[in-house]
């Protein structure tokens, strides 16, 4: 997904540059289960930095398994299997402690480092929970705040699935990430307040180079807003484009069409006999359940 070009040592050079500061994963697979054909064979991806991603696929297709592994939540091979900042994004536990990688799943829940889990259902205030992050810059948390229209007073569990939603976004943005994994999150937000996070986001990345991966299937104003495009099928990457570049969307404008196209596309395929994949159980990278981290 790289998209710059040059010549010489030049070229070696910016792309070291680049691969230190983006996402590459390389040949990777993962498998949940050791009775069943890894989900990931021979993976790859690359996102250049300052990118905004977005990562497409029907349900089951992979997207939150693969935000999940480059956030670091599951192992899979060596260290330079996936590599996000020039790091290995399940061994270097810096990566989430220092908050330059960022990801933001569709669960209740704010990871804080490598000491767990802290529920947003509890009966405290929004302003507890966002106040209680230390090392903030505040005026970065006063815009959150605004931008996502949150009253400090609200009890977290008495407010509806869109103010909690607000929150637990806040509550992951108010460290300035380098790379930010979002997963569905904002599913729940209103027209308004969407729109306003996505600029929000472009700021970050036009700004600070910040990189995000987006997986979503509201499409809304995002022709405008990404740069480029993952599409995932069955686990195997099947485009990776600028979005300037989707053929389909120079005779349409509406993302939206486009990738229905896509989907319905993948349903009328006659489905295939069972697939001999090579099984990585005997591996000693294979990824089970029992070998997945939840940090």
């Amino acid at each position: 997904m790289n998209s710059s070009v040059s010549n010489g040592a030049s070229t070696t050079m910016a792309a070291e540059e680049e691969d230190s500061r983006g996402i590459r994963v390389s040949a990777m697979q993962f498998s949940y289960d050791r009775l069943q054909p890894p989900l990931f064979l021979d993976f790859n991806l690359d996102v250049s930095p300052g990118s905004r991603c977005l990562l497409l696929g029907a349900n089951g297709s992979g997207k939150t398994t693969l935000l999940k592994i480059l956030a670091g939540k599951h192992m899979v091979g060596g260290r330079d299997v996936v590599r996000v900042l020039n790091c290995s994004a399940f061994h270097d536990t810096q990566l989430v402690c220092s908050g330059d990688l960022a990801y933001l799943g569709a669960s209740w829940s704010k990871n804080v480092g490598s000491a767990g889990e802290i529920p947003l259902q509890g009966d405290f205030s929004a302003e507890h929970m966002i106040f209680g992050v230390e090392g903030v810059d505040p005026d970065r948390r006063d815009k959150l705040i605004d931008l996502l229209d949150i009253n400090l007073q609200w009890r977290m569990h008495k407010v509806s699935d869109g103010q909690r939603r607000r929150v637990q976004i806040c509550l992951g943005l108010l460290h300035p990430y380098k790379v930010l994994l979002l997963d569905e999150v904002t599913v729940d937000l209103d027209v308004v307040t969407r729109m306003d996070l996505l600029d929000f986001f472009r700021e970050e990345c036009e700004q600070r180079e910040a990189t995000i991966v987006y997986a979503t299937h509201i499409f809304d104003g995002l022709e405008t807003w990404a740069t480029h495009l993952a599409y995932i099928q069955d686990g195997e990457l099947r485009r990776a484009e600028k979005l300037s570049d989707v053929n389909e969307l120079k005779s349409s404008t509406n993302l939206l069409s486009v990738v229905e196209a896509w989907l319905r596309a993948e349903t009328k395929l006659e489905k295939k006999k069972p697939v001999q994949k090579t099984s990585v159980a005997s591996s000693p990278f294979f990824s089970s359940r029992q070998m997945a981290y939840y940090r």
